[in-house]
């Protein structure tokens, strides 16, 4: 995603990320990132919880006024029970065939990898 924002940026559009993977985001270095701790694939709150979802697209969105450099906010929602439903359902295998999370920055091709780090 942030190969991508970084290229809309070079061609004059505006971009800007909102993501709750830090160590991911940090490693793409996007132009313009909000960042939210929150368990991935719940990037905007509970599931089903518009008003919150809303509440979280609404302050995101502020960044496109706030930001006067490149670089990576919090936003300032908490979210603590995410992180429990996300804890209770570890070891339980039935439907997730997500891999497990790993660190190490991953890239499709070598010209990614490259683009990644030399920007």
């Amino acid at each position: 995603m942030s190969l991508l924002a970084r290229h809309f940026e070079s061609l004059g559009l505006p971009t800007l990320i909102v993501g709750s993977a830090l160590d991911i985001l940090e490693s793409g270095r996007p132009p313009r990132a909000q960042f939210l701790d929150f368990p991935l694939g719940f990037e905007t709150g509970p599931f089903k919880d518009k008003h919150r979802q809303l509440e979280v697209v609404r302050e995101a969105l502020k960044g496109f006024e706030s930001f006067k450099s490149s670089g990576i906010r919090p936003l300032p929602f908490r979210w603590p029970e995410g992180w429990d439903l996300v804890k209770n359902r570890e070891g339980k295998t039935d439907n997730d065939q997500r891999s497990p999370r790993n660190t190490e920055p991953q890239y499709q091709t070598d010209e990614d990898r490259w683009a990644a780090e030399n920007q």
